[in-house]
This record gives C-alpha cells, sequence and structure tokens, in this order.
C-alpha cells in the first residue's frame, strides 16, 4: 500500500479545465491575439509560466506577459471561479485513503488563492495533509518542481511509495521527470493515448471511479 498519494486538482478533483481556456482565450483577445479555443485547451495543466510562451513570443511576453496573466487572473476570480463544481466523491475518496493511513498532498499549477477556494469546494481541508501550488515554485508542469516540492513537504518518501494522480499528459510527465509513478484520469478531457503515452501506468474516469475501483490500484497498487 501507499504512503502517500499527490493529487493534481484542476480536471481531477474540480470540473475547471473548459472555465481555464475561456479565460486565456480572453486574456489573449485582450492583448490582440485570436487563438483558437481548442489549442488553448490542449495546453491547460501548465501554468502560466510554460503555457505563455506556447503562443506569444519573448519579445512580446517581455512587453506585456506580466499585465496579461494578472488580467487572466483577476477575470478567473471574478467570473469563472464561481462556477467550477467539483467533482462527485471527492471528499469520499479522501476519507477512504486517509483511514488506510495514506498521506495525501495537493500539487496544483493554480495559484495559491485558487487552491484554497478548490479545497473549500471539494471539502478536503481537512484531509490533505499537504499542499504545494505554482506559489511555490519557480517552474510550473510538466516541469517536475511541483511534485518535488510536495515530496519535500512529505518528507521525502521513497518514489515506490507514492502515486500522483491527474488529468493531463503534463501531469504524467512532471511525475516522470520526478520518477514517480502516476495514474491519469479522462476528466480533464485529454484523451487515454495521450495520457499514457506521457507517463500514466493507470486510466481511471474520475474520482468516483478511484472510489469505485479502489482495491485495484491501492491494494493491488500500480505497477
Amino acid at each position: 500500500m501507499f504512503d502517500a498519494v499527490i493529487f493534481d486538482v484542476d480536471g481531477t478533483l474540480v470540473d475547471s479545465v473548459d472555465l481555464h481556456a475561456e479565460a486565456w482565450r480572453r486574456s489573449f483577445l485582450r492583448f490582440d491575439k485570436t487563438v483558437p479555443y481548442t489549442s488553448i485547451r490542449q495546453q491547460i495543466g501548465k501554468g502560466g509560466d510554460q503555457l505563455l510562451p506556447v503562443f506569444f513570443s519573448d519579445d512580446e511576453l517581455r512587453e506585456f506577459g506580466e499585465a496579461m496573466e494578472n488580467f487572466r487572473s483577476d477575470l478567473y476570480k471574478a467570473e469563472f471561479l464561481p462556477q467550477v463544481r467539483p467533482f462527485p466523491q471527492v471528499r469520499e475518496l479522501f476519507q477512504r485513503l486517509r483511514g488506510d493511513g495514506i498521506r495525501l498532498a495537493l500539487a496544483s499549477s493554480a495559484k495559491g488563492e485558487e487552491l484554497r477556494s478548490y479545497k473549500e469546494l471539494t471539502q478536503i481541508d481537512d484531509l490533505v495533509d499537504e499542499e504545494t501550488s505554482k506559489d511555490d515554485v519557480e517552474r510550473s508542469k510538466p516541469h517536475p518542481d511541483i511534485f518535488e516540492a510536495a515530496l519535500d513537504r512529505l518528507g521525502h518518501p521513497k518514489p515506490k511509495e507514492v502515486i500522483v494522480i491527474g488529468d493531463t499528459p503534463y501531469d504524467a510527465e512532471a511525475a516522470r521527470k520526478a520518477h514517480l509513478r502516476s495514474i491519469g484520469l479522462l476528466s480533464g478531457g485529454f484523451a487515454e493515448e495521450e495520457l499514457r503515452d506521457a507517463g500514466a501506468l493507470r486510466i481511471f474516469l474520475d474520482p468516483a471511479d478511484l472510489l469505485a475501483r479502489y482495491e485495484e490500484w491501492v491494494v493491488a497498487e500500480v505497477r
């Protein structure tokens, strides 16, 4: 059985991927850049430090990158954050894991303020042992920094005793770079093949499916 499970949040515990993509699309328009929604959505799971260079030049980012990130952050908090909904049975899943003595950590590319809102929304604040967000690291996913920070806060358990759960290829890639195994969820809208190609060992639908098939990945573990 695992010592710890590290969870991504957006698209994994809460249904927010589409909302993030639309917030970025509108922010790009505010700075005279038209990018198809589908192109932006494919990049959700990265923090702004990794997402913006996909669409903007270094000169553009020096000129207005920080202002654009601030605009998106304010827009998301004001208009989109109130629309976020938790996926079913998140709290029940966390309770089951904690009941088996497994420590739980959150590792999100979201900012700390958003992460606090998500914990309240999913009603897991009292069940989370440790957490890391974009505020704690210089580089967001697919770099391993956020997972490495989570491992540090968990007291450096052995990698074989930890599993990462996320919904994007960037979660799986970051986990692999941190020498951790990962499970992929389809709840974020990425294809199973994308998740497996990035390194996810098993695929489940969502948190409710993880709970329903608990023995398959916790008791038997993932290999």
